[in-house]
């Protein structure tokens, strides 16, 4: 998970404090200090961090905080308005349109970092909000990158233009006049990168700059590279004046360096983060939420974001409606597994409910379970499904082998289903006479 080493560290120095009725300018140093190690560990720019934790000491030991009644907490909040500041502005939009389309967005940044998987990602967010996106393929050196590009293209239904191995600047050109032919009022260019930065490169991007005048110029970096992902934003930003960056691969880095340093090195602000694989996973960066994230307080605004794009609405009353009078079949609970699958995965969900993250520190979300039971709910027949008591040894032995499972897990799954159905017949009852709050079950792909 995203930030995952950051936050612990940062949630133990917090506990600290917390648990201190006073705290001295001593206090406050000292948890400065753990700050500092943990920041430094987390990889962040060494600048950074000097400047980082100089603003929060320098606030922290104020009146404010020293006399407050509840100090710990004080010094958290600046320390959340402060890592707000160093990530970006919230007054950034994550794009913006040309007053006269098509719109030109020009995509950059080194092989390797995702850049064609990124560009069909914003193509798809952009499609979602009425406009109608032309990827064009100007990346001609990388053996097979016009057919990656058409592939993810075709995924997200959203053409792809391309003229081989022409050169790029003339491809970018011809794509434009074809784009506003065709109606299309946004066009992204996907251009070539390096193993490393080179002036050859930059010499072709300057040229395609120039003359295409793109309406803003996007920087890919690998956040899993930490500073050098940072390292090359400001290279980047030096030759291009890029407009802002885009994080992938912040999934897969626990430490979460490069996300806090960009903005401070380059002054350009990150405009998205890519949490996965899929097309679908792709977020706009806000600094507050994932300063939020990071200091184990959640982030319900994307989590409630990512529930209304992916569950339906009607749906979700019917099943409302089935928790509550008890009547959950393996329909029902097939049907919820792949929508909870739709907003992406069960750890970064778990990690944006408020205080979730450390409560599940110990509990293994098995994601190859949901694939387990899937399984095995498909392999029972629709009358199984809709009645589970109908269960019995024979049943039980078909359904194994017809999912690829020992008797042995489909015994226990079947048994967690009813101990969850149990629980949720319980909680309607306890819940009566308290609108509004919810309870949550013991899901089977929680150990």
């Amino acid at each position: 998970m995203a930030f995952e080493s950051l936050s612990d560290r940062f949630q133990n120095i917090f506990a600290g404090l917390k648990r201190k009725g006073k705290l001295s300018e001593a206090d406050v140093k000292a948890a400065m200090r753990e700050v500092k190690m943990a920041l430094l560990e987390a990889d962040v720019n060494f600048k950074v961090v000097k400047q980082f934790v100089n603003s929060v000491r320098e606030r922290a030991v104020g009146v404010e905080v020293l006399d407050s009644l509840t100090p710990g907490q004080q010094v958290i909040k600046i320390v959340n308005e402060e890592m707000v500041k160093l990530m970006g502005d919230e007054s950034d939009e994550a794009l913006t349109f040309a007053k006269e389309p098509p719109t030109i967005y020009m995509m950059v940044g080194l092989q390797g970092a995702g850049k064609t998987t990124s560009t069909a990602k914003i193509a798809g967010l952009l499609k979602k909000k009425g406009k109608k996106p032309l990827l064009v393929a100007c990346d001609i050196y990388r053996p097979a990158a016009i057919k990656q590009l058409q592939v993810v293209g075709g995924q997200i239904d959203v053409p792809v233009f391309e003229m081989g191995q022409n050169k790029p600047l003339d491809i970018a050109k011809a794509a434009i006049e074809h784009g506003k032919k065709n109606g299309n009022d946004v066009i992204i260019l996907d251009t070539a990168g390096r193993l490393h930065i080179d002036e050859t490169m930059m010499d072709e991007l300057v040229e395609i700059k120039a003359n295409v005048n793109p309406h803003q110029i996007l920087l890919v970096v690998d956040a899993m590279t930490g500073q050098d992902a940072v390292n090359v934003a400001e290279t980047f930003n030096q030759q291009l004046e890029i407009d802002g960056v885009i994080l992938t691969k912040l999934d897969g880095d626990t430490r979460g360096g490069a996300a806090l340093s960009v903005k401070a090195v380059t002054g350009k602000p990150i405009k998205f983060a890519c949490v996965g694989e899929k097309l679908t996973d792709v977020e706009i960066f806000h600094a507050d939420r994932m300063a939020s994230r990071i200091l184990g307080m959640g982030d319900v605004l994307t989590l409630i974001e990512k529930a209304s794009e992916s569950i339906d609405e009607d749906k979700a009353r019917e099943m409302e409606r089935k928790f509550k009078k008890a009547e959950f079949s393996f329909d029902d609970f097939l049907e919820q597994m792949q929508q909870i699958k739709k907003m992406g995965s069960l750890n970064d969900i778990m990690g944006m409910i408020p205080g979730m993250g450390q409560q599940m520190k110990n509990v293994q979300v098995d994601e190859k379970e949901l694939a387990k039971m899937e399984a095995m709910i498909l392999s029972m027949t629709p009358a199984e499904r809709r009645n589970p008591d109908l269960m019995n040894l024979s049943r039980k032995k078909r359904i194994a082998a017809g999912s690829g499972n020992e008797m042995a897990t489909v015994n226990r799954f079947i048994k967690q289903f009813e101990q969850s159905k149990k629980m949720m017949k319980q909680m309607s009852g306890m819940m009566k006479g308290k609108k509004g709050k919810k309870g949550m079950f013991n899901m089977p792909f929680m150990k």
